[in-house]
């Protein structure tokens, strides 16, 4: 069952698997009102008749708190499975940790995940799965032809034709939605203390938040660096970016939980340089298999960088030993295998 419509949609029911959508009952700050309350009563109703319709063995919610998935599994008689993939800071984390706490088990796909919980807890640490999307590539950026088809390749431009070398530009990615505490902001700052380093911001910002982009383009003015910050918008294939791209920096300057940012590239042979907090202190191995830098901290960021500029051979031995690290530590087998054998410790004894 999924929220609303969308691309998932189709390639699940291509996959030949049942898949309904409908709206989920999820706790919103926003709800706690007399007509959220009401809208709230509704997609329960709406959302909760399938499982007990069904006949489900299970019920295994994902992400949100949303109270579809435990009023379901209630109503059905069966387990209830809650996939945490979040670090809440809301005021409201107590009343969320209180919900979820109704779970048989809640596997959270990140240490820094189940740190939140006490130990007497159901939550277990479940990783998540790497897409691997091709073989790892090189780390040196191809020359960049005349009038290239790929709109990334084009914002690359001011590329030179063997950024391999020592005194080539330090091209420098980051991946995900404009927000500020995804940390665009602070690899400018850093990028303007790196002399000659290119930054290239991939990703939108969310509807209604497209102020937060011109934001990053005057501050890129204001620092003087505007002719070296690319600005792509959402890329569909990253191999795009991590082929344009000397190094991936995932500078999130509150705790992630388990940024695909940092755990795509890193899988694709990618150096990374990322935030020493949440979950991306257990995907990036501090100078084995990429570079943690303290969060919120565009001077620390800078350092670094300017060291990956002079030494491009630490960026191919970094992104080859994290290729080899996490294609082996987040393989898919191992995550369906554990969660079949969780799946398996709470339904044993049930039939």
């Amino acid at each position: 069952m999924l929220a609303q419509d969308g691309p998932l949609v189709g390639e699940l029911r291509a996959a030949g698997v049942e898949t309904t959508v409908a709206p989920l009952a999820i706790l919103r700050r926003g709800e706690l009102s007399p007509r959220g309350l009401l809208r709230l009563g509704l997609r329960i109703a709406a959302s909760t008749g399938l499982a007990a319709g069904r006949g489900v063995s299970l019920v295994h919610s994902n992400t949100s708190v949303t109270l579809s998935g435990p009023l379901a599994a209630r109503r059905a008689g069966v387990p209830h499975v809650w996939h945490v993939r979040e670090i809440y800071t809301e005021r409201i984390w107590p009343v969320y940790r209180t919900v979820l706490g109704t779970a048989a088990a809640l596997p959270c796909v990140s240490g820094a995940v189940r740190a939140q919980f006490p130990d007497r807890s159901p939550a277990v640490v479940l990783g998540d799965g790497v897409a691997v999307l091709g073989p790892p590539i090189a780390l040196a950026i191809p020359a960049i032809p005349a009038a290239p088809a790929s709109p990334v390749a084009a914002d690359a431009s001011a590329a030179s034709a063997d950024p391999a070398a020592v005194d080539g530009p330090l091209v420098c990615t980051v991946l995900g939605r404009i927000s500020p505490w995804k940390g665009q902001a602070v690899l400018l700052r850093a990028i303007a203390d790196v002399p000659g380093a290119i930054a290239v911001v991939a990703g939108d910002a969310w509807t209604g938040q497209e102020h937060r982009e011109r934001e990053l383009r005057d501050l890129a003015a204001t620092l003087g660096i505007a002719a070296r910050v690319r600005f792509v918008g959402f890329v569909p294939d990253p191999r795009e970016l991590y082929a344009a791209s000397s190094v991936i920096v995932v500078p999130s300057t509150r705790p992630d939980p388990l940024p695909n940012a940092a755990l795509e590239a890193a899988a694709a042979g990618c150096c990374v340089v990322a935030s020493a907090h949440g979950g991306l202190t257990e995907i990036v191995r501090d100078g084995e298999t990429g570079l943690l830098v303290a969060p919120d901290d565009p001077h620390a960021l800078a350092a670094t960088l300017r060291r990956l500029a002079g030494d491009r051979g630490l960026c191919a031995r970094l992104g080859a030993a994290a290729a080899a690290d996490v294609r082996a530590r987040y393989a898919p087998g191992l995550l369906l295998d554990r969660l079949q054998a969780l799946y398996d410790d709470l339904l044993t004894g049930r039939d």
